[in-house]
């Protein structure tokens, strides 16, 4: 007769630095001779949650200005998702950032 045990046994962690759990991911929107600053604005509000259009004027123009602006942080899923979203839209994308 085999006896089953009731004893949970916890699995070792697999994941350390870097493997994104609790960690935030950056967007980042790069510079072009591309694409417009309503065509960023636009895009950026249509497509990050709390982004207005006037946000996303004032992140064109840092993006024109410094070449670059992080325009959203948060969990990599979500991260993964808009940063696809708006390289489909043309914009010059940074690979995502880790902190």
């Amino acid at each position: 007769m085999t006896v089953m045990s009731s004893e949970t046994i916890e699995q070792p962690i697999t994941r350390g630095p870097g493997s994104g759990l609790g960690d935030l991911w950056h967007i980042i929107v790069m510079n072009d001779d591309h694409n417009t600053f309503d065509g960023v604005a636009t895009m950026l509000s249509r497509t990050l949650p709390g982004v207005s259009i006037g946000r996303g004027y004032e992140f064109a123009d840092e993006i024109h200005n410094v070449g670059r602006a992080t325009v959203w942080s948060g969990q990599l899923e979500p991260a993964e998702l808009y940063w696809e979203q708006l390289a489909d839209f043309g914009l010059t994308m940074a690979p995502l950032a880790q902190s």
